[in-house]
């Protein structure tokens, strides 16, 4: 069984409570270790612009905003062999992990990896 550090923990402040219910609840039950990036919750606009610029969202944080902006999205990393691993496979054990605790806690929630756009290390709720 697997715990967040205490940055993963300090990542996720200010999100919605659903969505670190159930991140805490998947990293109980998860075959695969993760954790939060420091960009993997709440956004400020100039922060989610600056992912636009870089390429890494489609959302530019002032016409197309993200749900990171307002607390709605998590984004992870698995953690194999003592480093981050943004390797597909292991992005989606963490993914099925976050599917399955959030059913089983009665939240609704997508995942990137199901998107054209495919965004795997990213979760948001459905409301």
């Amino acid at each position: 069984m697997f715990k967040f550090s205490k940055r993963s923990k300090q990542n996720m402040e200010g999100i919605d409570s659903r969505l670190q219910e159930i991140a805490e609840k998947a990293i109980k039950i998860s075959r695969v270790d993760f954790g939060i990036p420091g960009d993997g919750g709440l956004r400020t606009d100039r922060q989610q612009y600056n992912l636009f610029l870089d390429g890494k969202s489609m959302c530019d944080g002032c016409f197309k905003i993200s749900k990171h902006q307002n607390g709605k999205a998590l984004d992870f990393y698995a953690y194999v062999d003592g480093k981050a691993s943004w390797n597909e496979f292991d992005l989606t054990m963490v993914a099925a992990a976050l599917l399955c605790a959030a059913c089983i806690l009665g939240y609704k929630i997508t995942w990137g990896g199901f998107w054209t756009f495919k965004d795997l290390p990213h979760i948001e709720l459905i409301e």
